[in-house]
């Protein structure tokens, strides 16, 4: 099935360079989180939500029994 498919070394240096960007990017951000001080995760965990927060549909509508 493959056998067919055109796969020249110009498109595995492509996915090859997306691969490696993409891993980097990840690797970054991760590393960046774990090596957070303490103040800033404090401060990041208090901020608060953009938009209020949705009820659950439960809480919602409580006109029938459950």
């Amino acid at each position: 099935m493959f056998r067919r498919l055109v796969f020249e070394h110009t498109a595995a240096l492509f996915t090859l360079a997306a691969f490696l960007t993409a891993t980097s990017i990840y690797f970054t951000i991760a590393w960046r989180a774990i090596r957070m001080k303490r103040p800033q995760v404090e401060h990041l965990e208090n901020l608060p939500f953009a938009t209020a927060t949705p009820s659950a549909r439960h809480d919602a509508h409580s006109t029938h029994p459950a």
